[in-house]
């Protein structure tokens, strides 16, 4: 989930209130707040966790799950802001692996297990394009026998990859973490995806998740390269800011991206705008 910002560059909590529900009516079931597409990095502790708050009171009547992103590259960081989540009433967190320190395996153990002895359930994120460190396969079979690490969101971009954690790990939920993959990776076994795309066009992406858990392989096909455009052209610039744009245009205005990110340029915006109009979406 974004995060809105208004025009002082200060979230925007009314219109989260009203984006996590948009967001639930459009077939999204649980909402990840403060992730990469949420601009993470630049939002003080302070501030997520009062974004945290918002969102759960928001979709609470609609029984839609949370998930908070509190993992940092600061195990006691993350551990404290776990705990804080908790006590918001958050579902689960989302982990990512420590960035720019560059733990070696064993420290990613010792970090996500720090984490998810709170008692939060995790969801471990597995981003080594954006962190410059994997979680290998042996370590999430590993991780896997916490009791309160029950998922992983796959941004590595290999199905190899996936397949091997799929065939090793019997059982532990793999979600895509990347959209033009989703298809493709819940061919070898992912269950799901934690989405972009889906603030733009989530009946087709429900739809299509839908159909591939169904086993309808032609409609799921049919959906992945009906939206496969949209896909590229979300990534066309640095996320979150393509979509960010798009989603003022096509719903309501959700603010700039905080600097270091600079707002997409008017041809992205085009090429979103165009790959919409393709799947039918205003």
């Amino acid at each position: 989930m974004v995060t809105p910002f208004d025009e002082n560059g200060e979230v925007d909590h009314g219109k989260a209130w009203d984006l996590a529900r948009h967001l639930v009516a459009s077939g999204t079931d649980t909402l990840v707040v403060a992730g990469t597409t949420g601009e993470s990095p630049t939002l003080s502790d302070i501030e997520k966790l009062a974004l945290f708050k918002t969102v759960v009171d928001a979709v609470a009547e609609k029984q839609a799950k949370v998930v908070a992103g509190t993992g940092t590259y600061d195990t006691r960081h993350s551990v404290e802001m776990t705990e804080k989540a908790g006590e918001l009433g958050v579902d689960g967190v989302l982990a990512v692996t420590p960035y720019y320190n560059k733990p070696e395996q064993e420290g990613l153990v010792g970090h996500f297990s720090a984490i998810a002895d709170v008692g939060v359930p995790v969801m471990l994120y597995n981003i080594p394009g954006r962190t410059g460190r994997r979680i290998e396969v042996e370590t999430l079979a590993r991780l896997s026998d916490h009791a309160g690490i029950v998922a992983v969101k796959d941004a590595v971009e290999s199905l190899d990859f996936t397949s091997r954690t799929v065939n090793e790990i019997p059982g532990f939920p793999v979600y895509s973490g990347q959209d033009s993959l989703t298809l493709p990776m819940m061919a070898v076994g992912a269950i799901g995806v934690v989405s972009v795309i889906a603030h733009l066009a989530g009946p087709q992406v429900k739809a299509m998740i839908k159909a591939a858990g169904a086993g309808d392989i032609e409609e799921a096909r049919r959906l992945h390269h009906e939206l496969l455009p949209l896909c590229f052209a979300c990534f066309l610039e640095t996320n979150p800011a393509p979509v960010k744009g798009a989603l003022s245009s096509a719903w309501q205005d959700v603010g700039p991206v905080r600097l270091p990110l600079n707002d997409a340029s008017e041809a992205t915006l085009q090429a979103v705008e165009k790959a919409l109009a393709a799947i039918g979406r205003p």
